[in-house]
């Protein structure tokens, strides 16, 4: 999994669009963030659940660890793009898609 697929799977979500953020990039649905990038560490970050962390981590630890302190309590979760792949990452970006999206749109998109 590299950065460039991390992005090209965020950008496939519906109304999905990249801005940044302390200097790296971030993708945003209705405004919100739902995932970010890290090239220069070769992460990206999803905002998930701390249930759904949990469930990502326990399916494969190598690839999803807690980002440290507060953020990571709440769900914020590391995506180690090395150890990845695209199908789990797809599934930890559609998770953190579903969080943020409006209630409407992600009732039109149920089916990602």
């Amino acid at each position: 999994m590299t950065v460039d697929n991390f992005r090209e799977l965020a950008l496939s979500l519906p109304e999905t669009e990249e801005r940044e953020h302390m200097d790296h990039p971030d993708f945003r649905v209705g405004g919100k963030i739902f995932a970010t990038l890290r090239p220069k560490d070769d992460q990206g970050v999803v905002m998930l659940s701390p249930e759904q962390q949990a469930e990502f981590i326990k399916a494969k630890p190598k690839a999803f660890q807690p980002v440290k302190g507060g953020w990571g309590k709440q769900g914020a979760t590391e995506v180690l793009l090395r150890a990845a792949t695209m199908t789990i990452t797809r599934d930890a970006l559609v998770a953190a898609w579903r969080k943020r999206a409006p209630k409407k749109l992600a009732a039109l998109h149920e089916n990602l």
